[in-house]
Order: structure tokens, then sequence, then C-alpha cells
């Protein structure tokens, strides 16, 4: 049994639809600009163990195959249906499919959901008839699929290879793109290829379980437009990549996530960014240029991780080893530091000239002994400070540029360096110039599986994604969800009364929710009139002096108080309070004569330290999401933030406060103490929960939270509502 199947939940039911022993090719034709015959004749051509049955009411036979007047006429069992027909005929062929028992259908017809509400309605139609008789749909509006291994060739492609990259993309010609790169390549091969289509019934991470538990896939690539479920996509994701590469590129943005930004955590949430740091999140290596993909996939299926992020560098040109260098430092990789003992091994080989220092720069050391390189790798692999080797240079060219003598030598090198690859866990990764003409030595190291690059950035993209990918296994199996906890009966009910009353939460009600769940929030009171000034003033006024104070409007219409005037900083003393609660109201009736003021929250200013915001939002792809970043007015402009799908482990947790570019001033800068970051972690687990525990809560916005070293203090707090949420258990139970 492959590992994986005992690893995920259930198996996956795409496998006898995508490897079937039967195919009944609907719509059959003996007319090559049809589909129906370009996959009759992939199939003929790859030579397909199954049974073929073409169904065609106006042909006997077609292609040398007997040839049936309808899918019920069919004598056999097929497995997959391939339906070639116009999109009109396909809800009546798929009630015919499930009648003869078969269990899965590519559609390849457009003109359902795509083109609007009347081919909506037709997919409508045909989802009826498929769930009615038990049919799974590929598609529709899908390019097909191919299983290399199993024979199943719908697509008609010439040179493809079997091989081990299993492919969803819902682009054919990106799928196209590959195909061509990988022939080029030479060494690359393929699994499964499915094109998602419509995603009417089945999505992404159904196809991703399905390539999780393939023994034939080593690493699954995705092409993605767009999530149908995010949220169940994020948690496939996670349980596939604890056991082999997972690699995605996701081509644009979220829309479906984009919405009107009634929070700053809604304006940048559904982004890019944001579906980026959550793949991530769940172990999955994504790229982010098309020509990466293929390269990363390979190197990951070969080589699968690294230890860690510490790159030795061996190169033959100094230029290049700078370039490699500039590109490993931007990608997050680290250079090495190799150790004395290791410096030395490396002076006993190479002339006095070469640099021992990381980048190892051998110096025309390797001109005639071009196979001094792999002792160079040898001898860095060694190291304990090294978690990959990364060769620079023109190695399978000497023979080429110097002498054809060479290539003896070269070959040698070769030998010496598959050797290593098979003694080693660590990664060697190679770039040469002389790549595009696959000299002897280059072939030799490619087809021992060793990956071979034309460009320094996709193998230093290579060495990050193994990087990444051995870091996220190090920390997955010490991962665990932080503990939920229970909503509190009277804080569901102050839900209930903010739905039903049309309205978010009040500043005081958010602070409250954040209070109970025990997030230190300062101590804070409502004034509505001259008595609870009185009494404010007296409460906050201590031994040492009065309190320097905040006073803000508390008003279910008006959002942004700093904008109406409704937010009076550094008030001290009863008469200063009486003075900025007069002019809070005068500014708030000005600039919203019809708004409801409740009153005046006051509550300590906060101490000094650096702005953060936290936020929640509900993303209609991906669930609820935390955000983190730099606070204050300028968290939109700076977009200094990271995200992750809530729950949240301690480590995810830890990760985003490192994630940002502004981590440099949480660590502290110009003489400031580092902030308390534990605490910062604490606060994000926290939130993490009671997002989990309350349903209604659709958004929230901590905005800003000062943060020093003595902890961090909740400055502003916004709770949005879901009005139109249904009550749930945990609401019944309150």
């Amino acid at each position: 049994m492959n590992p994986i199947e005992g690893h995920l939940a259930t198996r996956s039911p795409l496998h006898d639809i995508l490897a079937p022993s039967g195919i009944a090719v609907v719509g059959a034709s003996a007319d090559p600009t049809k589909r129906g015959y370009k996959a009759m004749v992939g199939l003929i051509k790859d030579g397909y163990r199954g049974e073929i049955y073409p169904v065609n009411p106006k042909a006997d036979m077609i292609l040398g195959v007997k040839a049936w007047p309808s899918v019920t006429a069919i004598p056999g069992n097929p497995e997959l249906a391939l339906i070639c027909t116009p999109a009109p005929s396909v809800p009546g062929l798929i009630a015919e499919c499930g009648r003869r028992g078969i269990k899965g259908a590519v559609i390849l017809a457009s003109g359902f959901a795509e083109i609007g509400e009347e081919g909506a309605e037709l997919e409508r139609e045909m989802m009826d008839k498929a769930r009615a008789h038990g049919v799974r749909i590929i598609g529709p509006n899908t390019s097909g699929i191919f299983n290399l291994h199993h024979k199943v060739n719908l697509l008609s492609l010439d040179n493809v290879k079997p091989g081990d990259v299993g492919i969803i993309s819902q682009s054919g010609n990106m799928l196209l793109s590959l195909a061509l790169e990988a022939q080029y390549n030479g060494q690359v091969g393929f699994s499964t290829y499915v094109g998602p289509g419509n995603q009417s019934d089945i999505g992404f991470n159904d196809y991703l379980r399905y390539l999780g538990e393939d023994h034939h896939t080593r690493v699954a690539t995705l092409y993605v437009e767009g999530f149908r479920d995010g949220r169940k996509f994020l948690e496939v994701a996670r349980e596939v990549a604890a056991m082999k590469p997972v690699v995605v590129y996701k081509s644009g943005s979220t829309a479906a996530g984009q919405k009107a930004a009634s929070s700053h955590t809604g304006a940048l949430a559904g982004s890019y960014a944001m579906t980026v740091d959550l793949l991530k999140q769940s172990g999955v290596s994504v790229v982010h240029q098309s020509d990466e993909i293929l390269p990363v996939a390979e190197g990951l299926g070969l080589l699968q991780k690294a230890r860690g992020k510490r790159v030795a560098v061996v190169s033959d040109g100094g230029g290049q080893a700078t370039i490699a260098s500039d590109r490993l430092t931007e990608a997050g990789l680290e250079l090495a530091e190799l150790s004395e003992a290791t410096r030395a091994k490396l002076r006993e080989v190479l002339f006095p000239q070469a640099s021992t220092v990381n980048p190892v720069d051998v110096a025309g050391s390797t001109d005639a002994n071009p196979s001094l390189l792999a002792t160079c790798m040898e001898i860095v692999a060694a190291d304990d400070n090294v978690d990959s080797v990364f060769l620079v240079g023109m190695f399978g060219g000497y023979s080429q540029r110097f002498a054809e003598s060479l290539l003896g030598d070269e070959m040698r090198g070769a030998e010496a360096m598959v050797d290593l690859s098979n003694a080693t866990e660590k990664p060697l990764v190679i770039y040469s110039l002389y790549t595009p003409v696959k000299p002897p030595a280059l072939r030799r190291l490619h087809e021992a599986g060793l990956p071979v690059y034309a460009s320094i950035e996709h193998a230093v993209r290579v060495l990050s994604a193994l990087g990444e990918r051995g870091q996220y296994l190090a920390q997955y199996h010490r991962q665990s969800r932080e503990r939920s906890v229970e909503p509190l009966p009277e804080l569901s009910a102050m839900f209930q009364q903010a739905r039903a009353e049309g309205r978010d939460l009040f500043e005081y009600e958010a602070k409250r929710l954040l209070r109970d769940h025990g997030i230190e929030v300062p101590l804070e009171l409502v004034v509505r009139n001259e008595a609870e000034l009185v009494d404010a003033a007296g409460r906050f006024a201590g031994e040492s002096g009065e309190t320097p104070l905040a006073m803000k409007v508390v008003s279910k219409d008006i959002l942004h108080k700093s904008d109406a005037g409704g937010v009076k900083l550094n008030v001290v003393g009863e008469a200063a309070m009486r003075d900025a609660r007069e002019a809070i109201l005068a500014s708030c009736r000005e600039y919203d004569a019809s708004a409801e003021i409740e009153g005046v929250l006051v509550t300590p200013m906060a101490k000094k330290g650096v702005e953060v915001i936290l936020g929640v939002i509900r993303d209609p792809i991906f669930g609820p999401v935390l955000m983190f970043g730099l606070g204050g007015i300028f968290v939109e402009i700076l977009e200094d933030v990271a995200f992750r799908s809530i729950p949240l482990s301690r480590h995810d947790a830890e990760s985003m406060v490192e994630q940002i570019k502004a981590k440099k001033i949480l660590g502290g800068v110009r003489g400031e103490k580092a902030v308390d970051k534990a605490s910062l972690v604490d606060l994000l687990l926290k939130v993490s929960r009671i997002v989990e525990a309350y349903p209604a809560l659709a958004e929230l916005d901590l905005n800003p939270v000062i943060v020093n070293a003595d902890g961090y203090a909740v400055v502003d707090a916004r709770v949005i509502v879901d009005r139109d949420a249904e009550p749930t258990d945990k609401d019944a139970d309150a």
C-alpha cells in the first residue's frame, strides 16, 4: 500500500475513473478534425490495454473498433466515458452513463456556467442527472485527461513519456507548454494530467488527494486560476505535502475573495499575497513565474527536500559565483559558513589563488582537471554547516571549450557526482551554461537523476523550494492546533443582540469579547452623561497625578471615528475631559446629524511602542483567515502583512511575526528595546480561538495594537457581525 493511503482519511474514488479498465468514447469519429477521433487515436496508438467502446449511431466501425449506437447498447462495463458531443446533449448522456454503471464522465464541451445563466442552468441539470445516477464529472469545459502509466491518452499528445510529475491544470495551453518543455528537457515524464474545467463536481482538492495516493506520482503540480473550495484544498494539501511535494502556480488573485473594504483586513484579504501565504502554510511550494513550474517540479520530484537553507556554492567562474550568491540571498537562502577544516581540505586540492570561502571559486584549478569539481562538491557536502550544494559554471563543456581530451575526465567527474548524490542526503543542484547543448557529462547527470539547469535563477528557485520543504517537514509533526475555547453565553447573547439591532459590536463590546477570553485590554469606561464623566475622572485620577486619556465616540453609525472628529488624545483632568466630550459630540453631529451616539469611550493612553495590526476576515474561498502586520494608518499602503488560515498552530503564529519586513523594528532599533514577541504570539493564538468560538464574528480589526518590551495594549478594536448568519449549535447552547 502506498504510505499516503494510510495517511489520508479515505481512498480517492478517482482511481477507477482515471485508471479505467474500459472507456466509452461518446461521439467517436473518423473525422480527424474531431476530438472523438483524437481520443480514439490516442488510445489505440499508445496501446491502451482496456476495452474501447466507440459510441456513434451512424457508424458500425471506427478506426477498426466496433462502434455502438448508444451508451446503453454497450455490452461491457466501462468505468469512464469521454463525452465529445455538444453541451445540450450532455444531461441526457449522463443519465445513460449512470444507467450503464459508468462511474465517471469527462465532458469536453463548453457552453455551461462559463457563458452565463443559460449555461449555468444546463450545468445544474447535468449535475442533477449525475447525482441521481452516481456519475462523477470531470469538467465540463475541460481539455481532457491522460494517465500515461495506464496508457490512457485521451488528448492524443505525442512525445510525452510516463514519469512521476502529476499535472492538474485549468489551462490546456499550459499543459502543452509543460509537455513541450519536458520534451526539450528529455528526462521529465508525467504520470496523470487532468483539466478540471468548471469543477462542477470534482475540484482541485479531489484531484490533489488522488495524486497524493497515486504511487506513480512523486510530485503533484497544479496550475490554478480559481479554487472552488479553497479551505478544503488547504486541508488536503497539508496532508499530501507531508508525504510528497506539491507545487502550485496561482494565476491572478482570488477575485471571488475580494470585497468592499469594510475594514483594513477586508481591504487586504482576497489578495494574491493572501493566497500564497495560505498555500505555504499548508506546505505547498508556490512558484511565481510560469517558467519555474517544471524546473521546480522536476527538482522536488528528484530531490524531495533539503535539511535547511544553507547552500554551499562551488564555481569555476567568479562572475557567475557572484550572480548565484545574489540570487540565493534574494531568495531567502543562506551562504553556508564553511568550517576551517573544510576550507583546509579545499586548499589541499586547489590552486593557491582559489577562494575557499563560500562561494568557492576554483580559479582555474579545474581547467585541465574538471573532475576536481566533483571533489570540491564532496568536500563541502561533508560539512555539517551545509544543507545543499550548488555547482555553478561550465561543467560539461570543458571538452568543447578547451580540449576534446578532457571528455574522459568530465565523464569521471560526472560519475563521481552521481556516486556522491547516492551517498548523501544533501541535494546536489547543477547549473551549467552548456546545458542547452546537452554534452555527454550533463546527459549522464540528468539520466542519473541529478537536476541540471540552464538558468541560475531556476536552479536557485529549486534550492529555495527544497529548503522550504525541508523546514516544513521538520516542524510538521511537531505542529498541533491550539486548544479551542467554548463561547460564553453572555457574549453569544451580545452577538445576537447586535444582529437583532442591525449593527456591529460597539468598541467596548469588542474589547469585552477580548478581555473575557484572556486578552489584555486596558480599563475603559463609557461616558453617557455628566455624572458618568465625573465618575470616570475620579476613576482615572491616580496618586502620581491624573492619567492622560483617550476619548472616542461610541456610535453604530460612525465607523471611521477620526474622520468624524470623534477622537481626542492626551486628555488630562476633568475639565479637559468635559471639553473633549463636548467637542467630540459636536463634531460627530456635524459629520452625521442622523447618527445615533451612545456616548464617549474613555481609556488610558497606551505606552509608547510599535504599532501592529491583527485582523480576521471570513474569506468566501478559504474561510476564516488571520492577518498580522505593521499597523496604524499605513497598513493598506505598505501591505507589510502575513496571512494564516484559522485555526493556527503555535508555529503558524511564530512564523507570522517572523515573516513581515518590519520584524527588525520588533527586534529593537536605534536604542529601542525589543518587543515581547512571546506575548504577541500568545495574542495571535487567542484571537484565532475566539474566531473559532463565535461564528457570528465576520471581521475583526485590532488596529493599532501597541507592542513593547512589557507586552501589548489593544488600543482600538472593531468586530463586524455577520447579520445574515443563522444561529449555530454554539449559539443555541449558549
